[in-house]
């Protein structure tokens, strides 16, 4: 039997005790290791060249020439394998909207706890949204609340959109609905155009905060 793969994570804070923070709550954690550090975006693009990790932990405050929301920015567009989690000391909304449109898969306050860190991370790698309840207020701050929301979804991207707000990747959905990855792009695809959404992060946000779907799925 394969052994699990582990998690390779890069951290991206200009304050070496976020960083030494980090490191030292993923010590004991098995699947996931911390390969690498960095201090500003340029040297964080620099290892996901070099490195190629599954997840980058990005604060949003960094000095120097690019900011968290221009380094999520470069990354995803070099690297889109790789997923990125925003982080911040506060819930600022045009910081959560500004990772959420730079590509971010979710988003953490840095008095996050230790656990509420290492789902985050799982949940990142296997593309899954992580927000908290002020997160997803943000987000929806930005699109505005219609009581018409999601009434032009058909059925099945009903169903599908349920599944995203549960979690699931588009190959897990494809093979719980007997669909092709395809057909469920294609759907995913009409519903952020539905719903007015950059991504499918904040599609779920959207569907949480207009009970577009039934939770508990």
């Amino acid at each position: 039997m394969a052994e699990p793969k582990t998690i390779r994570i890069l951290a991206v804070d200009d304050h070496e005790m976020v960083r030494k923070g980090i490191r030292f709550t993923l010590l004991s954690v098995n699947d996931i290791e911390m390969i690498g550090e960095a201090m500003s975006g340029e040297e964080a693009l620099e290892i996901c060249d070099q490195e190629a990790p599954d997840v980058v932990i990005m604060d949003m405050m960094l000095v120097g020439e690019m900011d968290g929301v221009a380094s999520i920015q470069a990354i995803r567009d070099r690297h889109p394998q790789i997923q990125v989690l925003g982080l911040s000391s506060f819930y600022d909304r045009p910081l959560v909207q500004g990772a959420m449109r730079a590509g971010a898969v979710g988003f953490l306050v840095k008095g996050s706890s230790g656990q509420e860190l290492v789902e985050a991370i799982r949940a990142a790698y296997e593309g899954r949204p992580t927000l908290g309840k002020e997160a997803v207020e943000a987000l929806i701050e930005k699109r505005g609340k219609s009581p018409s929301i999601g009434d032009d979804l058909t059925e099945q991207e009903h169903l599908v959109l349920a599944y995203l707000v549960e979690g699931y990747s588009n190959p897990q959905i494809a093979e719980r609905q007997n669909y092709s990855v395809a057909a469920v792009k294609y759907h995913v695809s009409h519903i952020l155009s539905k719903l007015g959404a950059s991504n499918r992060t904040e599609a779920v946000a959207l569907a949480i905060e207009h009970n577009l779907v039934p939770r508990g799925k």
